[in-house]
């Protein structure tokens, strides 16, 4: 993956966790586990997204 096209899926993931951030606004803070989920899966996708742009200087564009 070159080094534009990580950029690119970068930014997507970025704005998918924004919006999930901004749908989760009007719903009770435990319904039924989401909150737990959502947390985990965050978490999960933090160390992913650090994981690739640690990795930038391994790609050759």
């Amino acid at each position: 993956m070159a080094g534009h096209q990580l950029d690119r899926a970068l930014e997507n993931v970025d704005a998918a966790m924004r919006q999930l951030k901004d749908s989760m606004r009007g719903m009770p803070v435990r319904r039924e586990g989401f909150k737990g989920a959502h947390d985990a899966t965050a978490r999960a996708v933090a160390t992913l997204t650090v994981a690739l742009s640690d990795s930038r200087g391994a790609l050759r564009d």
